[in-house]
């Protein structure tokens, strides 16, 4: 069935063709490596996690990949408060990131390209702009040339004077219009910095992602994604400065941006003080459960987050396991899972997956009622469309986030509590499953035996 997407430059959804069917590029914006990221950021990458996962059921070779910003203002001061060099705090934090991403079931992109490792073709891409005149070199700046790029707003469709007034623009005597960007900026002694034709400096944000992606995936590319915060201006300057280093070439076939994350309502931001740290909730909580919320809207639409809809998630998960420990004995060949059609069908939706979800929702229904080895395949091949379902059962019912319990020493109880009640010493097993309780452990005795879950809290 054929894919269609929601393209925020057309403003229209269409059946998605992409340049190349051999070669399908994808390209997502990365985190900067300064600290740990917030659950907002995670948004992006488990949605287009889902959305490449469909790609290659689709389509023979997907190339995908997501950058890491590791040069940056924000990296330097993190650097200098430290006194370390920048690498030393990029190579903490993108580490970080990696681990967390893989925590929430996203699969590692084909490419990961840093800014630092493409200097010379980001300064290459200035050469060409300023030689086609849609740049100049001020005071040991390069600045986009905007009034050069007729095109420019039309990723946020707005004029170039309304988004000069709507924005934060950086007053300076060196540009020629308030609008410019820019490409290139001088480093002081203390700061990163390389050699270039325009003395030595560091690359601005924007053309760090234009250089990576023509250097990994090529001039055009089929899908650019990222958080609808980067519309403007990071992506608007991308097409600007790709379109216009490439010779008028389309720099990206699709954008595709998702939804922000709010709390209460309100966008998640550090003065606001509602910043909810990744790293720190994937120790507290579930990741599975986490992915699960996220997918829980449309992605292009905001998404609340709430304790209260974190724990519904985890309920949800609660349940499907529960059906998949109890057909535990059902066997059925893991390696070549079905793909039910009206999950797919959802997904090729622009991505519909609070519909794909309730498709999931059914199948469980229909494993718990049918008990057969095609009715497990089916909810296992759905959960897998999503990344969701992809655990063994009786591990999912003992993780808990925060807590520290011995399965040992869980297992060795139960053990002593069968023993006692064989025994009829029926005051002994209940005192055993009173010290299990307040471990935060809940047995379950059915005709398979024990079994044993952790308390969520």
């Amino acid at each position: 069935m054929p894919i269609s997407l929601y393209n925020s430059l057309t403003r229209h959804t269409a059946p998605f063709a992409p340049l190349d069917p051999d070669r399908v590029t994808v390209y997502l914006c990365g985190p900067t490596v300064y600290n740990y990221v917030h659950i907002g950021n995670a948004r992006g990458p488990v949605v287009f996690d889902v959305l490449v996962r469909l790609l290659r059921r689709h389509y023979p070779n997907v190339v995908y990949a997501r950058n890491i910003t590791d040069v940056e203002d924000k990296i330097n001061a993190a650097a200098q408060a430290e006194g370390v060099p920048i690498s030393t705090i990029t190579d903490r934090y993108a580490g970080a990131y990696r681990e967390d991403m893989a925590r929430l079931g996203i699969a590692p992109p084909d490419l990961e390209p840093h800014a630092t490792a493409h200097i010379g073709e980001i300064i290459a891409m200035n050469e060409s702009l300023i030689a086609s005149g849609h740049a100049y070199a001020a005071e040991g700046h390069v600045l986009f040339d905007v009034g050069s790029y007729a095109a420019y707003g039309a990723l946020s469709g707005r004029d170039t004077d309304e988004l000069i007034a709507g924005a934060r623009v950086e007053v300076a005597p060196y540009k020629k219009s308030p609008g410019d960007f820019v490409l290139w900026k001088p480093s002081t002694p203390e700061q990163p910095g390389w050699d270039s034709p325009w003395g030595r400096g560091r690359p601005g944000w924007h053309i760090e992602c234009s250089a990576m992606c023509a250097a990994q995936l090529g001039e055009t590319i089929d899908i650019h994604a990222g958080g609808v915060d980067l519309l403007f201006p990071h992506h608007e300057n991308e097409i600007a400065q790709s379109t216009c280093a490439h010779g008028g070439k389309t720099f990206a076939r699709w954008w595709m941006h998702n939804g922000m994350l709010t709390f209460d309502g309100r966008k998640m931001s550090k003065s606001l003080g509602n910043v909810l740290v990744l790293h720190q909730l994937l120790k507290q909580h579930r990741p599975e459960a986490l992915r699960l919320l996220l997918l829980r809207g449309h992605y292009r639409q905001p998404l609340d987050w709430s304790d209260n809809a974190l724990a519904q998630a985890a309920s949800t998960l609660d349940g499907w396991y529960r059906v998949l420990r109890d057909l535990a004995d059902v066997v059925i060949d893991a390696t070549r899972l079905p793909v039910p059609e009206r999950m797919e069908a959802a997904l090729c939706d622009d991505m519909n997956t609070p519909q794909a979800l309730a498709e999931l929702a059914v199948l469980a229904d229909a494993a718990r009622q049918q008990r057969t080895p095609e009715a497990k395949a089916a909810l296992l091949g759905g959960g897998a469309l999503l990344g969701l379902l992809q655990q063994d059962a009786e591990a999912w019912f003992r993780q808990a986030g925060g807590s520290d319990i011995d399965p040992a020493r869980v297992e060795a109880l139960i053990e002593q509590r069968q023993a006692a009640r064989a025994a009829r010493d029926f005051a002994r097993a209940d005192a055993i499953r009173g010290e299990l309780a307040d471990m935060g452990v809940v047995i379950e005795d059915g005709a398979q035996g024990t079994r044993w879950s952790v308390q969520k809290s």
